[in-house]
């Protein structure tokens, strides 16, 4: 008996040193909860809502002025069956933000336009919606077919000054990779 109170004990440490490493590597996370596409004359528009938390070593990193670069990456797949997918559209947007520290303010830049937030959970929340992103115009699609949309958003690496770069090859602190959302859009006919 008193070796099965020394498991239980053992089982319980080692379960709480899981939680904490859990509980540590969750200070960043990007999560999309919902996508869909929408039709605009000729044009689809995609509208998703994701979920973005940073951690606090990336919060510092925007106050000392560094832009991160998101990556929206969609796609237009036509299964198949015996053979790979057919991909028939990819669309890329960037979103960057950062911090002007003059005006004390997050900037949100996307297409070209430029959004100015007080705070930064503002500017994430304004980061985590995309909305009426245009993907795909209907000449696309074939009549008949099934289609599989897939999306991800990423932070973009390559754009991080070189710093952050050599810093996040051996560290999960900069690796902010959403899930790859799929879901079968009903498309007209």
């Amino acid at each position: 008996m008193p070796c099965c109170k020394k498991f239980k004990q053992l089982f319980c440490i080692i379960g709480l040193v899981l939680f904490a490493n859990l509980s540590l590597a969750a200070g960043n996370s990007l999560h999309i909860r919902s996508a869909n596409l929408m039709t605009y004359e000729d044009d689809f528009l995609l509208n998703a809502d994701a979920e973005i938390n940073f951690s606090p070593e990336m919060e510092k990193a925007i106050l000392k002025g560094f832009t991160f670069n998101f990556l929206i990456e969609f796609q237009l797949l036509s299964p198949r069956k015996y053979w790979f997918d057919d991909e028939l559209v990819t669309t890329v947007q960037q979103v960057s933000l950062s911090y002007h520290a003059l005006t004390r303010q997050y900037i949100v830049m996307r297409h070209e336009q430029q959004k100015s937030y007080a705070t930064l959970d503002e500017a994430i929340e304004d980061l985590s919606i995309i909305q009426d992103l245009k993907v795909f115009q209907k000449s696309h699609l074939d009549k008949g077919e099934q289609y599989q949309a897939i999306l991800l958003m990423r932070l973009d690496h390559k754009k991080l000054p070189k710093a952050l770069q050599i810093e996040s090859i051996g560290s999960d602190d900069l690796g902010l990779t959403s899930q790859r959302f799929t879901w079968s859009p009903s498309l007209p006919k």
